[in-house]
């Protein structure tokens, strides 16, 4: 069949052959690569956001490079010594002010949360994420412990025990097939307070490019 059309719009010549289609491993690369670059200020979270959306629901990796081509290339090391990324963090408070991680902060390996009547918030949504799995080892008592999830971010809580404790968990459903970026892994035990998983709140600032030209005048 003749005159096929490119992702790029571009119609491909008669005989060439077809484009590579893209890996779940290829999609994983390449939102390495956009969480890195984010996390040293080469992309502004509105072009992260708009660029993760792309590389989850890429086709082919052409579509991908795309995606990547104004970026300079990352050392090899870049994952690790680059991004700065720990094994392990550990929280330890009582009786004081909240705990929160959110912007670009860069995601351990293992966390541990030794907190007592402390607001803890962890927010992945603009995170610099260099591996696939994070475990939370989880030692609270009191307050609300609140993870706010992002694309192909999801959070298992199977191994944490709840006593006299409340759990909201608002994720959205995760395709068949589709990657995951990151596998938070809550373990241990909460005791009074809350747990709470939820994707962010959509502010003023992602609600604009949905809207007609006229309202963002």
């Amino acid at each position: 069949m003749s005159g096929e059309t490119s992702p790029a719009g571009e119609h491909a010549a008669p005989g060439s052959p077809p484009e590579l289609r893209a890996s779940h491993a290829d999609r994983d690369r390449v939102v390495d690569v956009l969480r890195i670059a984010a996390g040293e200020g080469l992309l502004t979270a509105a072009e992260l956001d708009q660029r993760l959306e792309a590389a989850l629901s890429a086709r082919t990796r052409s579509e991908l490079t795309a995606l990547t081509a104004d970026l300079p290339p990352l050392p090899a090391a870049a994952r690790t010594a680059g991004a700065e990324v720990k094994d392990l963090v550990r929280i330890e408070q009582l009786h004081s002010g909240p705990v929160r991680r959110e912007g670009r902060w860069v995601v351990p390996r293992r966390m541990q949360l030794a907190v007592t009547y402390c607001e803890v918030t962890l927010d992945f949504s603009e995170a610099v994420i260099t591996q696939d799995t994070l475990r939370i080892e989880v030692a609270m008592m009191g307050k609300t412990l609140t993870l706010v999830t992002g694309p192909g971010i999801v959070v298992d809580t199977d191994g944490l025990q709840l006593l006299h404790s409340k759990m909201t968990h608002r994720q959205p459903p995760v395709a068949p097939g589709a990657p995951v970026t990151l596998r938070v892994e809550l373990v241990g035990q909460k005791i009074h307070g809350r747990v709470v998983v939820r994707p962010p709140r959509r502010t003023l600032r992602r609600w604009l490019p949905r809207s007609s030209p006229e309202a963002q005048r």
